[in-house]
């Protein structure tokens, strides 16, 4: 029996009746920059969030690009991030001339060892950027600890895997002066295409927000600053606003697969589960295990037709793109070695029960093959 990784069209199915007619509404209406359905979006949003403001952006990349503008990001400025993620936050670093700083991971987990941030900062630190990783809280008591003795210096989460994941009671997004997250289609919230949101508990920064996401003009044609065009689409903010009110059963369908492949596949020798930390309520964009043997359980998997993904083969500072950082194979051992040796499993909120099935079956099957310890 195959097994999608995902599957967008079953989500669509199930909520056609609630997209179709706030698509045709935009649509009729032709109010397709801005309008209600944006402003309604930002606000439920930040409330389900417990933050202040929101503001509405074209991408979950250009959510953490605005968000560093607004932080007056200057070329030779250091952000301390992680190398094991998405090139989208590095990128967004470079673009302005800012120099990345990268810590390495948690020696048994993937998001950057938050004990290690404050070694990492300098003269030149003008942000920390934890990314909640695979639907994971970085530990943000450790990285807000660290950033509170080093004046001028911000802490912006990239939680684009993260909407609804929580750490001690509060949401992800809501710790640092920004919080950046992802609408694109397979996100815990995905849109149509591409769209994220900035969170902000900072008046005099939403308002910077505001101003840069529209060219840098107060009034229109009136230009104070440099800025872009950011703006989330109307059509992208009315598909999100049907598909809010689902959201929290989306996670926990998400949540409920991950138990149980936690139990399903408990045991296993030469495979390693996600770890879940005390204070964490993870999310579970991805279901990351670490094997050995990769290589075999993909073979195992492609045979029965289950999908599957690696997030991520490379780690950033070993990329083409940053050479001239200076960075070598080595500086950081512990994203070197989960490039190696994770994998995804499908997670998707509209997975059935049989599938889910099929595939702890698969991977026990490949694993009393003898695949080598970690």
């Amino acid at each position: 029996m195959g097994v999608p990784f995902f599957d967008l069209t079953r989500q669509y199915a199930a909520l056609e009746d609630l997209i179709r007619p706030a698509v045709d509404e935009v649509l009729r209406t032709q109010r397709c920059i801005g309008g209600s359905y944006v402003t309604e979006l930002e606000q439920a949003l930040a409330r389900h969030v417990g933050v202040a403001h929101a503001v509405g952006v074209s991408s979950g990349t250009d959510a953490l690009l605005l968000s560093l503008m607004a932080l007056n990001l200057k070329p030779g400025d250091e952000v301390v991030t992680s190398p094991f993620t998405f090139f989208a936050p590095v990128g967004s670093i470079l673009r302005l001339g800012g120099r990345p700083v990268f810590v390495d991971i948690e020696p048994d987990g993937f998001n950057l060892d938050a004990s290690r941030v404050e070694d990492a900062l300098g003269e030149k630190t003008r942000a920390v950027l934890p990314i909640h990783l695979f639907g994971q809280c970085a530990q943000m008591d450790q990285v807000m600890a660290a950033v509170q003795n080093a004046p001028g210096v911000a802490v912006i989460e990239d939680l684009a895997q993260a909407l609804g994941a929580s750490f001690e009671g509060h949401q992800a997004g809501s710790f640092g002066l920004a919080g950046c997250v992802s609408f694109f289609p397979t996100k815990n919230l995905g849109a149509a295409g591409d769209g994220g949101m900035v969170f902000t508990n900072d008046d005099a920064f939403h308002q910077r927000l505001r101003l840069l996401g529209r060219h840098g003009a107060n009034p229109k044609y009136h230009h104070v600053e440099v800025g872009g065009n950011f703006r989330l689409d109307a059509l992208q903010a009315a598909i999100l606003s049907a598909k809010l009110p689902h959201l929290r059963s989306f996670c926990e369908r998400r949540r409920a697969h991950a138990a149980y492949y936690n139990e399903a596949l408990a045991g296993l020798e030469g495979l390693k589960l996600p770890r879940h930390t005390p204070g964490h309520r993870p999310v579970y964009n991805q279901y990351v295990v670490r094997v050995a043997d990769r290589a075999r359980l993909i073979a195992h998997l492609e045979a029965r037709g289950i999908g599957h993904g690696v997030y991520y083969p490379e780690p950033l500072h070993t990329q083409p793109a940053l050479r001239e950082l200076g960075y070598q194979r080595g500086d950081f051992p512990h994203a070197e070695r989960a490039c190696e040796e994770v994998l995804a499993l499908p997670v998707f909120p509209e997975l059935r029960d049989d599938e889910r099935e099929a595939i702890a079956d698969a991977v026990r099957e490949a694993m009393h093959q003898k695949t080598p310890a970690l």
